[in-house]
Parts: C-alpha cells; structure tokens; sequence
C-alpha cells in the first residue's frame, strides 16, 4: 500500500492513510512501542469540546464508535508494548500499570471527564501525570479536538520509552507526539486519515520543530515551555 501523503521531517515518518493499512504493511514487532488514541466512541469530534468559546470545530462524525477487535489485534502484533489511551472505553485484558492524564482543577465539576485514563502494556504501577489544559492555555492555536499537551508524550517517552526505541500513532491528530519525539530522539511512524487534520498538523509539526519550544527541568523531564 502506499500512503495517499507521506512527509518526513527528521526521524518522523508521517503518513495520511488508513492506519489499518499501515499496520498490513509491517513485520511482527516492527515498533518497540505504540502510543495510539484511538477514537472512543463518545462523540467528541466537533463543537466547543471542553472549551467554551474557542476552537469550535466541524462536526465530522470519526467518534460515534470505537475500533474494531482487528485494529488491537494488529496494534499488538506490530509493536512490543502499547500504551492506548481511552483504555477504559475499550475491551482490552486487565492490567497493572494504568496511566492518568488530571486535566485539574479548570475541569473538576464540568460535564467534561475530569481525567483521561490509558492502559498500558506494562507490569508496572499506575501513574499520573497533572496539567489543567485550561489554566496553561492549551485551547490556544488548538487544531483538533482531542488534541492532548506536548508535555503529556513528553512525559510518557522520558518514562515508558528507551532511549532509540521505535514508537507507532495510529491517530496522528493534532501531531503532538511527533513533536515530542522529534525532541526526545525517537523515531516515529505515524498516521492520520483525515487530509485536513493531516495537513494541519503537518504544519503545526514543522513549525514546533524548527525552534526549541522544549527545555529540560531540574528533575530531567521534558515539559513544553510555552505558556
């Protein structure tokens, strides 16, 4: 198969294709590490999504269901270990080491989930990683509407991934992943179905990646330094 778009920028390889194709196209193991968030059935794929008065988007309809049990099977044969958010919207086999994104306290009380939850591959304990979008302006310039924070995939790569481990998105976005690997260093195979969000983030991408938006912190974690 070959990709109806394709761009590389560094070690990012990034595609505008149907992600089952992608995963056709690789051997067993292919990636060390698949980080994926996948659609989760709830319809958040248009409107104000959380943030009342800004980025109100065009209804497109990619959220009315979840993936089929084929694309986790594939998922799974592709990579070594996964790492999917929206893991409890999905039935996928009991695990120890959870991961917990807390929005804070801009989202406590809203009709909006106060936290996002990913399940992970690993025998390892839960963590939790906290950032209120809200309060760091993360609405700002925002161009998907599940788009999560730079910092969260930073988080996640300085504390799931080695150092040249292969990582796989099935659901590029908004591209902050590809940000995130781009400065951590690891290479990145990922793609994106709709044209419009591919080329937006394509965008988003190149830009975020030809200026150093990320610093290191004294306790050796990446965060995104914008406000």
């Amino acid at each position: 198969m070959t990709p109806s778009l394709q761009s590389v920028v560094g070690g990012l390889d990034l595609r505008c294709c149907d992600c089952m194709d992608l995963m056709r196209e690789c051997a067993d193991n292919a990636f060390d590490l698949a980080i994926v968030d996948p659609p989760y059935g709830i319809g958040m794929d248009g409107g104000n999504v959380g943030y009342k008065g800004f980025n109100n988007f065009e209804k497109k309809g990619w959220d009315k269901d979840i993936p089929t049990g084929d694309y986790f099977q594939e998922l799974k044969r592709v990579s070594r270990h996964q790492i999917i958010w929206g893991g409890n919207y999905f039935p996928l086999p009991p695990s120890r080491c959870w991961l917990i994104w807390d929005k804070g306290e801009g989202f406590e009380g809203r009709t909006y989930a106060e936290a996002e939850l990913a399940w992970t591959s690993f025998d390892a304990n839960v963590r939790k990683f906290k950032r209120d979008p809200l309060a760091r302006g993360d609405y700002r310039g925002k161009i998907h509407p599940t788009q999560k924070p730079v910092a969260l995939y930073a988080w996640i790569l300085d504390n799931y991934a080695k150092p040249g481990d292969r990582i796989l998105d099935t659901h590029l976005g908004s591209g902050s992943i590809a940000i995130a690997c781009h400065y951590a260093g690891h290479p990145l195979t990922a793609c994106e179905i709709d044209r419009d969000y591919y080329e937006a983030a394509l965008q988003r991408i190149k830009r975020e990646t030809a200026q150093m938006t990320l610093i290191d912190t004294p306790n050796n974690k990446l965060t995104d330094s914008r406000p």
